[in-house]
């Protein structure tokens, strides 16, 4: 599954957004009913993941740590806590809780943000903040893969 694109939305007063059509489809088609909607652990942004790559990314998590280490435990403990199951309702909207839209900054403009195999949601504002701070793509591509 791979999902490509940006795409603008509203969330309403409740906090909630229609979901992207293009990002339906491809959910329809690989039979995805349910997602998995979490702040990500670098960017004050959301991640929504498709059920069954969040449970990729959590047997990949879990494969790495060391259920005997203390520290890598609070760390798997806090990346699944707060984690939310997210159901699109009939009109292919999905609830943000109030926790989870103060998080990511989001009042009104919301952005989707493709990520391969899961769904960025992002504030207009915040996205359009972060991407000017990192207008160096080419520089950073070149350092990274150029060698």
């Amino acid at each position: 599954m791979q999902f490509l694109g940006d795409y603008p939305a509203k969330a309403d007063a409740k906090g909630r957004v229609f979901l992207p059509a293009a990002f339906r489809k491809i959910l329809d088609a690989e039979g995805e009913k349910s997602l998995v909607l979490r702040g990500d652990v670098f960017q004050r942004c959301l991640v929504l993941y498709p059920e069954s790559v969040w449970n990729a990314q959590l047997d990949g998590l879990r494969q790495g740590l060391n259920q005997w280490n203390s520290k890598q435990q609070m760390m798997l403990r806090q990346f699944v806590l707060d984690a939310e199951p997210i159901e699109l309702d009939k009109e292919g909207r999905l609830l943000i809780s109030k926790r989870k839209l103060q998080y990511a900054g989001i009042e009104s403009e919301v952005r989707f943000l493709a990520m391969l195999d899961r769904i960025e949601i992002w504030s207009k504002q915040a996205l359009e903040e972060v991407m000017n701070q990192s207008a160096t793509l080419g520089n950073d591509m070149e350092a990274m893969l150029g060698q």
